[in-house]
């Protein structure tokens, strides 16, 4: 009866209805009434913006392009703000940097793009925006944004003036024949001065001054005028909707539930759910998922028409499907593929190896699906007798090599050993065996332990870059020492104004690629900025140095160098890695060599125990006895003992002090 009685007071429970005390709970970013339930509605994927009402020539396709930390993001947050792309608080600080290594260095690294829709003079426009990094490691990414948009907003810092990236960042606009805007930003600061700004803008870029936009993206001053500039002088896009599909994958990155989602832009046709397409690099077919925008965040749509940029999922569960570049276009209506993107050319190469050997294969799938997302990484299978099965890295840079290190760190939580950066050299072989051997008779070498001998060579070749400096004058001198002692040959000296000067250097690569970046800075207290370009290859007198550790060589830390410097090279190395292993109990000697040749020495002596502490007197042999069988041990020691080199002691040990 008990048991009866407890299942109807049960059954009365659940049929009463929801107490009306328990009112509905909204979270607290979000205003009460029927606009915030129409935003959770949307927000939740379940209704799908029609993107029918914005046709070709409603839409504007444009990027931010700068040199490092003159805006670029704290203005994408007022134009994201301005059309109400986002709510306006005080958090909005760089809200299109997502990365972790992005909020922690406080610079770009990843070009994002953004769907922004706007009202001009009664029509609705569809406005899509691209931020792009700053930094000359990664001009890539600037380059490959670009091929998605007609026009560009070119933002000079009022206080900085033009500098190095702004000359190269405009130069790559220029090429590919886009509408450029300048913008004049940070004229809220006390130091501004938008009229020199204005003037150089003019000078370099035969750009009139009347065309700059005064803004402050901070504050917001003067931004709806740059939308209206964006109208105005931005071409739509060259597409039909009524041609067949043809889609280019502009970016990709991964995720582990849904796979594969790429960044499109459509320059003909539409797409949506359902239908089939195919990739023109793989010529694997796929059904469409799902298609939408980035509002910054991932908003569905019915579907892309051309002109758009959105994202697609495909079900591409292999990172190697999607490549950057490739055109995907409808099945069994094929097209003329897009030419895609010239492949980025590695700067720096560096060793990368799983610290230990059992974390190979998750290595291996993490570097798959960051170089997806990063696809200016080149992956080499390589190995070392030390440190096992790895690979040899391609990077455009020191700080991409430092940048990708830290994002396989907090995104896949793999701890790495990195060897000292090298920069790729060619031999022109003269030995018959070893041009049979290669099949060629020019050679590049990214690795020093495949450097061969001298006597096999007629002519060692080192990669060389055109850089531009931009500094005020009154570090002229002290800049053209450090190029000098550089190896560096000047090429062009020109007055941007009375204040700041361009110089253009030929560089060997290898001489710049570790911290020149880092002492032109020092010497110029900042002001100084600095971009290199490719320059091909010349002659130059080349040798391998390897580093001895009590007699053993340690081949992640041979280096290729300029006969010249072998010599202060060699003794600061020895002196470097002195500081960075620790002492152990025998005694280490740390040895540059060439060849058998010993350039350079340092000593790390052994920890020692006062054997002679008990002796307080008495005759002199009992002393010498007991030092004399310590030492003996100590000799056994050395002869059995392996020397550890700290992980972090390859980077470390390399960066150069600006004082050296």
């Amino acid at each position: 009866m008990a048991l009866a009685g407890r299942t109807a007071m049960r059954w009365a429970r659940l049929r009463s209805p929801w107490p009306a005390a328990v009112p509905l709970r909204l979270p607290p970013c979000l205003p009460a009434g029927p606009v915030a339930c129409e935003r959770l509605y949307s927000s939740s994927g379940k209704e799908k913006l029609d993107m029918s009402m914005y046709p070709v020539e409603s839409i504007r396709n444009f990027s931010i392009i700068a040199h490092v930390d003159h805006g670029k993001s704290t203005l994408a947050d007022r134009l994201l703000e301005i059309t109400g792309t986002i709510a306006k608080t005080d958090c909005n600080k760089q809200v299109l940097d997502k990365l972790q290594v992005e909020r922690e260095r406080g610079i770009t690294v990843k070009a994002q793009s953004a769907s922004l829709f706007y009202s001009h003079e009664g029509v609705n426009y569809l406005l899509n925006l691209i931020d792009t990094p700053g930094h000359v490691d990664f001009s890539y990414e600037v380059s490959r944004s670009l091929s998605a948009c007609q026009g560009v907003i070119l933002v000079v810092d009022a206080n900085e003036g033009i500098q190095a990236q702004t000359v190269a960042n405009f130069y790559l606009a220029f090429e590919a024949q886009l509408a450029i805007i300048p913008v004049i930003n940070k004229i809220d600061l006390k130091n501004a001065d938008p009229e020199r700004a204005e003037k150089q803008i003019e000078k370099l870029f035969d750009i009139p001054i009347d065309e700059c936009v005064r803004i402050s993206a901070k504050q917001g001053t003067n931004v709806e005028k740059v939308l209206q500039k964006v109208i105005e002088k931005i071409p739509p896009p060259h597409c039909n909707t009524a041609d067949p599909l043809k889609a280019l994958v502009f970016d990709s990155t991964f995720d582990h539930y849904r796979g594969v989602i790429a960044n499109i832009a459509l320059f003909g046709g539409e797409i949506q759910k359902g239908h089939k397409i195919v990739s023109a690099h793989t010529k694997k077919r796929y059904e469409v998922n799902e298609v939408g925008i980035l509002t910054p965040n991932e908003q569905p749509t019915h579907k892309l028409y051309a002109g758009q940029v959105g994202y697609l999922i495909a079900g591409m569960k292999e990172v190697t499907e999607a490549q950057i570049g490739d055109t995907l276009f409808l099945y069994k209506q094929p097209v003329e593929p897009l030419p895609g993107f010239k492949s980025a050319k590695p700067m720096v190469f560096a060793g990368m190896y799983p610290v230990d050997q059992t974390e190979y294969n998750n290595l291996k799938s993490a570097l798959e699906r960051l170089t997806l997302n990063d696809s200016s990484v080149t992956v080499h299978r390589d190995s070392s007798l030390a440190l096992g099965a790895g690979w040899r890295l391609g990077f455009l840079g020191l700080l991409h090599m430092e940048v990708f290190n830290q994002r396989l760190e907090q995104e896949y939580n793999m701890s790495v050993i990195l060897t000292a950066p090298t920069v790729p050299y060619k031999a022109i072989l003269s030995s018959a065996k070893l041009i049979k051997e290669y099949g060629k008779a020019e050679i590049t070498i990214i690795n020093p332990a495949q450097f061969p001998d001298k006597l096999s060579v007629s002519e060692y070749l080192e990669p060389t870059v055109l850089g531009t400096i931009v500094t005020p004058h009154e570090y002229i001198g002290k800049i053209i020492a450090l190029c000098q002692d550089r190896r560096a040959v000047q090429k062009d000296m020109l007055y941007i104004d009375e204040h700041r000067v361009m110089l253009k250097y030929l560089f060997p690569l290898n001489e710049i690629v570790v911290d020149f970046y880092d002492a032109l800075k020092s010497l110029s207290s900042g002001y100084a900025s600095f971009d290199y370009e490719d320059a091909g290859y010349q002659a130059a007198d080349l040798i391998k140095m390897d580093i001895l550790l009590n007699g053993n060589p340690v081949e992640e830390l041979a280096t290729i160098i300029h006969n010249d410097k072998a010599y202060a090279t060699g003794k600061f190395l020895c002196e470097r890695l002195k500081d960075a292993i620790p002492r152990q109990l025998f005694e280490i000697a740390i040895q540059a060599a060439i060849g058998k040749k010993i350039i350079a020495r340092e000593t790390l002596k052994a920890y020692r125990k006062n054997v002679v502490a008990k002796c307080y007197g008495g005759d002199i042999t009992r002393r010498m006895k007991l030092l004399k069988r310590q030492a003996e041990g100590k000799k056994l020691m050395r002869k059995i003992g392996n020397v550890e080199v700290p992980r972090d002691a390859f980077i470390r040990v390399l960066k150069r002090q600006t004082d050296k």
